[in-house]
């Protein structure tokens, strides 16, 4: 049996609990031990100590990271920081100041310029950093890959994300930077796209990414139309479409202000095939002459793999971690590409707007009358719904040297914004 790898965990609430689980049930296995853990609030977790059993496992708790690194920096081969958005450039900082590998959650950033920041500082770590995309270590998704890039499937055309999934008014209100766009003077974006849906538009720049398996799509142009349906500062709809530097066309369709059950849905064209992939439900493969495969994956736990397959490159059993803070260029370009090029969140008219309480759940959610058909006919034929009645001014096709009005641009939307019609 190998030595378990020696954790520390930034957060006990949150996201962060999460983590704490997949850790403790690793830990049972003898593949991970938890050394210590830290919040400023950690007297307010008692119940949550005492359930994972931090005493029996001389578990250290501190208030502080700072701190907690500063006291075990020493025994420890890995950092986990599943802390809001804001805070993980400083934290990833202070880990790799010491030489440590970080497992850092996704987003690692929403901001370009302080994405490099971070990579920069990577490089003083023993090893690269984990950016927890979770579903590219699935063995499904690296199987389908690897027949796209060998060319079974002929050459790839163009990729559709149709992801849907109603949150209630008070998942906006679940913490201080819930649907911000800025916090203390620096950009935090939290939206469906660059946070809660990050994992699949993370997934189609995958599937984009010519050549070798662990590559992503580089970006050439985008162009975006912006909403929002909460009385929130960013966005809660996004309507994407970008042309990688291969040539392949890509369109997102994502929003929170929606009804009813969760979906999304990941599509590839290629010249013999069309691939279906929904995570968690069924992989079909439509052959251009009339063939059909289909499959249905096996349960899968993202947190716990991800782990582990990190521990197997932690321990130099693997050459790369499967997504590192360099591969994730492509998604923060992409997510501030699509703020430059929509300029504004347009308010979707309050005519279109309804509230929907859900008597199970006890929560109040919004749905936007004809969401669905607006997907629907962007995704399949480029309509795009600021020319249908959703009264927004048009957007602008963006490149990667447009960044540059990134954080001006996001200045100005998170100015106070109109309500609805």
């Amino acid at each position: 049996m190998k030595p378990p790898i020696r954790i520390a965990i930034v957060g006990l609430g949150g996201f962060a609990g999460s983590h704490h689980t997949a850790v403790a049930r690793l830990e049972e296995r003898g593949h991970a031990k938890l050394i210590c853990t830290c919040d400023p609030r950690a007297d307010a977790f008692t119940q949550e100590r005492e359930t994972l059993g931090f005493a029996a496992r001389g578990v250290q708790v501190f208030a502080d990271y700072r701190a907690m690194l500063a006291a075990c920096a020493r025994d420890l081969d890995l950092v986990v920081i599943p802390t809001p958005i804001n805070l993980h450039a400083e934290m990833h900082a202070a880990a790799t100041a010491l030489g440590l590998p970080v497992y850092l959650e996704k987003p690692p950033t929403l901001d370009h310029a302080e994405l490099e920041r971070m990579i920069a500082a990577d490089t003083r770590a023993a090893k690269s950093s984990l950016v927890g995309f979770n579903f590219i270590v699935e063995k499904p998704r690296l199987a389908l890959k690897e027949r796209l890039i060998a060319g079974e499937f002929g050459a790839l055309r163009s990729t559709t994300l149709s992801a849907l999934w109603p949150r209630p008014a008070s998942y906006f209100q679940r913490n201080d930077w819930a649907g911000r766009l800025m916090m203390a003077d620096r950009p935090v974006l939290d939206s469906c796209f660059g946070n809660a849906m990050a994992h699949f538009v993370h997934n189609m720049l995958f599937w984009a990414g010519p050549h070798v398996l662990h590559s992503w799509a580089q970006l050439a142009t985008v162009r975006a139309e912006l909403y929002r349906a909460h009385v929130i500062e960013g966005a809660d709809t996004f309507f994407v479409e970008t042309t990688t530097t291969t040539g392949v066309n890509q369109r997102f369709a994502l929003s929170h202000a929606c009804a009813g059950t969760a979906s999304h849905n990941e599509t590839l064209l290629c010249e013999r095939a069309t691939l279906h992939y929904a995570v968690g439900r069924q992989i079909e493969i439509h052959w251009h002459d009339g063939r059909i495969e289909r499959s249905t994956p096996e349960p899968f736990d993202g947190l716990e793999c991800n782990h582990l397959e990190y521990h197997r490159y932690l321990r130099g059993e693997t050459s790369r971690p499967a997504t590192s803070l360099v591969d994730s260029r492509p998604f923060v370009a992409l997510n501030d590409l699509a703020h430059v090029s929509s300029r504004i969140i347009a308010s979707i008219p309050a005519h279109l707007i309804s509230g929907v309480r859900d008597e199970k759940e006890q929560k109040d959610y919004l749905n936007v009358a004809g969401m669905n058909a607006a997907c629907e006919a962007f995704l399949a034929r480029g309509i795009w719904p600021g020319a249908h009645g959703w009264n927004h001014p048009g957007s602008e096709s963006t490149t990667p040297a447009d960044l540059v009005r990134f954080e001006a641009t996001i200045r100005a939307m998170a100015m106070p914004h109109p309500k609805a019609d």
